[in-house]
């Protein structure tokens, strides 16, 4: 049972996936106010909002913070609770949902949002576990990746969208990001990983955290561990869009470990210079402008991994919920 005392702080974006489950987030909240937890419900109002609210879960000594949207929402959590014992409980509510994906938690529905109950319960019984972010030289910190070529401009082109737009789903955002990926040219690129350099005309470099990418399309980086101390980073060579798709279906298809024009980096330190600068993303947020240095902040982010999630995707085992809250009260 847990402790009376435990505190959470639910934050929620309204704005987040395309159906009405906002409407029911008192029910969710309702949940886990029945497993003996205080909740406190908190909605985003403006851009890096979460981050504020996260950072005030802290402060007041909150044990947990559930955060119900998609990846945008879990980056600002993220960077919130950054260095705290405060852990984050994504609740997938967002178009994409790529954390969640890779934690194996259920995927938002049409209809009622059972899922958010599902979700919850697969949370209470899971375990806590330290998971690597990624520090920026923007000051910024990532989650799941940090990005340079095409897919910084789709983002840079497609969002922010319309709650409407999002009704379409991943559709809508394949059909919205044609024409920025057709039109992109790569460019002159240094990629350097600890004491490993690549340069060349790329067209996407992607530095992962996690497993799946692109809205879960790409099973990027199947090994990835998310409490290594190192990070996957990918450079897809190229200099227009013919290569990107052939790219593309190569790592839908999971054979891009054996191309000769995909190189994969692993490391600690990452520094990414173009010939002019460009924007970048973290984890699907977009910023300006290149060169970007990253370094691995091992083990800076405590995170609830549901029951049922893959037995792989840590090294350390996790503390228990229910032993968690008990040890830091």
């Amino acid at each position: 049972m847990i402790p009376v005392a435990s505190q959470a702080t639910l934050i929620y974006n309204p704005h987040a996936g395309f159906d009405d489950w906002q409407e029911h987030i008192e029910d969710t909240a309702n949940f886990w106010r029945a497993r003996g937890w205080e909740v406190t419900l908190r909605q985003t109002e403006y851009p890096a909002h979460a981050t504020e609210l996260a950072a005030a879960a802290v402060r007041a000594h909150h044990h947990l913070v559930l955060a119900a949207g998609g990846d945008g929402t879990i980056h600002e959590v993220a960077n919130g609770l950054l260095g705290s014992q405060t852990a984050l409980a994504p609740l997938p509510a967002g178009t994409t949902n790529c954390l969640a994906r890779d934690l194996g938690l259920p995927m938002p529905a049409s209809g009622a949002p059972y899922w958010l109950l599902d979700a919850s319960e697969r949370l209470a019984a899971g375990a806590v576990h330290a998971m690597d972010m990624g520090g920026c030289s923007n000051g910024r910190s990532f989650l799941l990746w940090a990005a340079v070529g095409v897919d910084s401009r789709i983002v840079e082109r497609v969002e922010p969208r319309s709650r409407l737009f999002k009704r379409f789903g991943m559709a809508g955002y394949v059909a919205k990001a044609t024409l920025p990926f057709l039109l992109y040219q790569g460019s002159d690129t240094r990629v350097s990983v600890d004491n490993e350099s690549v340069e060349g005309d790329m067209l996407a470099v992607i530095v992962c955290n996690t497993r799946l990418y692109a809205g879960g399309l790409f099973n990027l980086s199947p090994h990835n561990v998310f409490d290594d101390g190192k990070f996957d980073t990918w450079v897809l060579r190229g200099r227009f869009s013919p290569h990107m798709l052939m790219h593309s279906a190569c790592i839908m298809a999971g054979c891009h470990t054996a191309r000769g024009d995909i190189t994969r980096l692993s490391g600690r330190h990452i520094i990414i210079e173009t010939e002019r600068p460009q924007s970048f993303h973290l984890d699907g947020e977009l910023n300006r402008a290149t060169p970007i240095t990253c370094t691995v902040e091992p083990g800076s982010l405590r995170i609830l991994s549901p029951q049922g999630a893959p037995a792989d995707l840590f090294e350390q085992t996790g503390v228990a919920l229910e032993q968690y809250v008990t040890h830091n009260s």
